[in-house]
């Protein structure tokens, strides 16, 4: 599978299109005033403690406060609120060492937010959930600084190995390497990723985490609630720490700054995927050149047809999204069982692609047509589960119902993706009524009496093919418009169409071909 990166920069922000064998699968969009993103740092007040939610209401600076449930607060809470307070008071010039930091019990998995956040404390917390709809953010205090190969946890002192690494020789030596190199009072996952890295590379991918640590802890100092600690990478930076693999073979960007940042950057994580980095300098918006203008606009909307004449309806609810399956002009055969199948099939690859592409999250409910066998019901779920394995978002796909409904969840972190991929009609202005033909005669006939009042001759008036039919029909005995203007004005009014105007457009020139502008 070849996998291309393309960035395009704009004033409003960086929109990142990944393009997978030339199909857009994801679209993220980084606002230049960007704030509140998933695994942005702040440092909050809390405002409010909810006992029946068991939860509290944090300020961390954003129009409503953001949300913090006890199950989100982290083992080592009490480590946590000890570790702020001692950072922002520390008034030493050199930051005090973060090996030596005495680590405080954990809290119990059953306990009551009140008893851990009483006095309403600053603390420092992360961003799990972007702002939704009329929801704040939504906080963890389990704070964890993910790298290329390894993800650092502060306090928690333990090493854990990526289950997707299947070799257990492999899982031993990685741990090994990490349980030697790991400081004091942090917890490191090892990822996906580290499979097969030397102890320099994860060495460095580390020292890199506890650096970032450093600078956390230095920002905290002499700190006031609410006010943000540490940024997360940039968008781009983080989709290639997430996903830069062999796949990988290009990453083209519209701006010299990002175009820098990003070849320093893959420099410095995968030294020999480098050259694949390539700076867009032609007159052709960057999106039009590779397609993925046209993409956006098919993909986005209610309904997405799909290659076989088959579209999917694709709705959204306040309590979830339905996605309806059509089979269209689709005929594969005389085997209403088997079109059913294959119109399934393609629409399960479409919309495991759709929830990735607009980042639907929450509840999906996908009404598949109808199949009769078992057996075909087995190979849909299992298809659909295949299709969704490159979806990074936590997910979970349930077999079909008796209904013929699949259900799917999918984590939602931050606001769904929603272009309108419609225009409004310039005729009607989306309306949907345009004028009488008649009132438009009165109207062109009234600027042409100011224009020829105003001494204007040899006028040319300009219309839509089916005006220019309405206004010079007639013949002998009933009299065109045309002829009935002449008559009036005592001058030629000469009449021509154009198929680019729409319907209720017209414009005057003079005999230079020159438009008069009204």
């Amino acid at each position: 599978m070849n996998k291309e990166l393309i960035i395009n920069a704009a004033p409003q922000g960086v929109e990142i299109a990944l393009l997978e064998d030339k199909k857009l699968v994801e679209l993220h969009h980084e606002k230049a005033d960007a704030s509140f993103a998933v695994g942005d740092l702040y440092l909050g007040k809390v405002k409010k403690l909810i006992p029946g939610l068991n939860a509290a209401f944090v300020d961390v600076g954003f129009e409503k406060d953001a949300f913090l449930h006890y199950t989100d607060l982290s083992p080592y809470a009490r480590s946590l609120l000890k570790f702020t307070q001692q950072a922002i008071n520390d008034h030493s010039e050199k930051d005090f060492d973060f090996g030596t930091f005495q680590v405080e019990p954990e809290i119990i998995k059953t306990g009551k937010i009140n008893e851990v956040l009483s006095g309403k404390p600053n603390i420092l917390v992360q961003i799990l959930k972007e702002p939704i709809a009329a929801k704040g953010p939504r906080l963890s205090c389990e704070i964890s600084l993910p790298g290329r190969f390894v993800v650092i946890t502060p306090f928690n002192d333990i090493v854990a190995v990526s289950r997707k690494i299947h070799s257990a020789d492999e899982r031993k030596r990685l741990q090994k390497i990490v349980e030697a190199i790991k400081p004091k009072n942090f917890g490191v996952i090892v990822r996906t990723a580290a499979e097969g890295k030397n102890t320099a590379e994860l060495h460095e991918d580390l020292s890199m985490l506890v650096e970032t640590w450093k600078a956390i802890q230095h920002n905290l100092k002499g700190s006031v609630a609410p006010a943000k600690i540490l940024s997360e990478q940039t968008k781009t930076t983080s989709i290639l720490r997430d996903l830069l693999n062999e796949d990988f073979n290009k990453i083209v960007i519209n701006d010299r700054n990002i175009y820098n940042d990003t070849r320093s950057y893959i420099q410095r994580i995968a030294p020999e995927k480098a050259d694949i980095v390539a700076f867009y300098h032609n007159g052709l918006p960057i999106f039009d050149q590779f397609g993925i203008t046209k993409q956006v606009k098919a993909a986005f909307g209610k309904t997405v047809n799909l290659p076989s004449g088959a579209y999917l309806i694709i709705e959204h609810t306040e309590a979830l999204h339905v996605i309806d399956v059509n089979s269209g002009y689709k005929s594969v055969g005389n085997n209403q069982e088997l079109n059913a199948l294959e119109t399934n099939l393609e629409a399960a690859a479409e919309i495991s692609r759709q929830l990735r592409l607009r980042d639907l999250g929450g509840i999906i409910v996908v009404d598949f047509i109808d199949m009769k066998l078992p057996d075909n019901k087995r190979k849909l779920l299992e298809a659909m589960e295949e299709f969704m394995k490159p979806d990074r978002a936590k997910h979970a796909v349930l077999p079909i119902s008796k209904f013929g409904i699949m259900q799917i969840t999918r984590q939602r972190m931050k606001p769904e993706m929603n272009i309108n991929t419609q225009e409004v009609c310039p005729t009607c202005a989306g309306t949907g009524k345009i004028s009488s033909t008649l009132l438009l005669e009165d109207e062109i006939e009234k600027n042409m009496s100011y224009l020829i009042t105003h001494q204007h001759k040899d006028l040319t008036l300009v219309v839509h093919p089916i005006m220019y039919a309405y206004l010079t029909k007639g013949g002998w005995l009933f009299r065109s418009q045309q002829w009935k203007w002449r008559m009036k004005y005592g001058q030629k009014i000469k009449i021509s169409e154009n198929t680019n105007y729409h319907l209720t457009e017209f414009h005057f020139f003079d005999k230079h071909e020159e438009e008069i502008k009204l």
